[in-house]
């Protein structure tokens, strides 16, 4: 997502300069007042202005099958139409930016990872947000943006493959993970900068450099491509333990019978992904709706879909794991730097830390 990120960003700047942001600014003046409007009336008038629109479109990260339940349900309280189209977080992105280059405004609601949503709103592609379903939400789901807030989350956890690795084996910290029995047993994922960067924040950076340094060094680490894959590989026992995963896909994987399960090291770090309505909406009223309807009766049925969300239904599942959530406005400023940082360290290569590099500058 590196490139992505980046091409975006410079595609966007030249929207701020040029014609879209003159054509966004009339599409959405009207849009913004209702998208944020907090008033007794918020849900009489958005019904009555969404049934008038008559559909809304949805660019999304998540599942076909669980978005498509999720719009079916909408679809039946409210008889508005959800249209939507799915792509992972890279295409997301692309498609949202490069369409708005063009002046087309085809989104209404943008569902996707937390990084995404923080670029986007960077990049004035969203637009101040409210919701009377604010209140029933973990208070991470929301943020300084104010125009996307967290739907779902992912824990990272460290999964193991029950046939290689014995209980008696496990760590219980990463230091553990020195260990000499750990030699040729370990695997990580590829782009999990996101996860390194807050863990060694958590950890002191250099104390943590230090300790992954020397995993690395003695122990040796399987660098993979993709969650899902990494997940695979422990199932197959390839990798007899990973990481970092999220930790729907062991729990997934352990309700199919697979031969896993994982432990969650301290500290524990988690990501989000959020929603949003975008800064030229064309159908303003049932975008706004449709989020109402995510953070309230969605988040219910994402719950059932086996999704940890951010809503306080959840509070017990996520205070189990006690995460620390990855702040995405912060990751987006380096994300380049950390990206190609963690990756060294990750594959033994000397590195040094982006913030270091950043003091030498000054």
């Amino acid at each position: 997502m590196q490139c992505a990120f980046r091409q975006a960003r410079r595609k966007a700047l030249a929207l701020a300069a040029g014609l879209l942001w003159a054509a966004a600014a009339s599409l959405s003046a009207h849009a913004e007042g209702i998208v944020a409007y907090s008033g007794p009336d918020r849900e009489a008038r958005l019904l009555e202005g969404a049934r008038g629109e008559g559909s809304l479109t949805v660019y999304t990260s998540m599942r076909n099958h669980d978005m498509r339940e999720l719009a079916d349900a909408f679809e039946r309280k409210y008889g508005v139409k959800v249209v939507f189209w799915r792509g992972n977080a890279q295409k997301v992105l692309q498609r949202t930016v490069s369409e708005a280059q063009a002046g087309r405004h085809e989104a209404d609601v943008v569902q996707a990872p937390a990084l995404v949503m923080q670029a986007l709103h960077e990049e004035k592609l969203l637009q101040p947000l409210y919701s009377s379903n604010f209140a029933q939400l973990r208070p991470e789901a929301l943020n300084d943006s104010g125009t996307w807030v967290a739907v779902r989350a992912y824990v990272y956890v460290q999964a193991y493959n029950t046939d290689k690795v014995s209980r008696d084996e496990l760590p219980a910290s990463y230091e553990d993970l020195l260990e000499p029995r750990w030699k040729g047993r370990l695997g990580a994922e590829a782009k999990a900068q996101e996860w390194f960067r807050t863990l060694l924040q958590q950890m002191g950076e250099e104390k943590g450099l230090a300790l992954f340094r020397r995993i690395v060094a003695e122990n040796g680490v399987s660098v993979r491509s993709g969650n899902s894959l990494l997940n695979n590989l422990v199932v197959s026992g390839e990798v007899p333990f990973a990481l970092s995963v999220y930790n729907y896909m062991p729990e997934k994987s352990m309700s199919e019978g697979a031969p896993i399960n994982y432990v969650a090291l301290k500290p524990t770090i988690a990501y989000n992904d959020g929603i949003g309505v975008a800064a030229a909406a064309r159908h303003p009223h049932a975008a706004a709706l449709f989020v109402d309807f995510m953070l309230d009766e969605g988040m219910k049925l994402m719950k059932k879909q086996q999704h940890l969300t951010m809503h306080k239904q959840d509070d017990e599942v996520l205070e189990r794991f006690d995460p620390v959530f990855i702040d995405a406005a912060a990751m987006l400023k380096d994300y380049d730097d950390w990206t190609v940082f963690y990756q060294d360290v990750i594959a033994g290569r000397p590195a040094q830390l982006p913030s270091e590099g950043e003091k030498g500058k000054q």
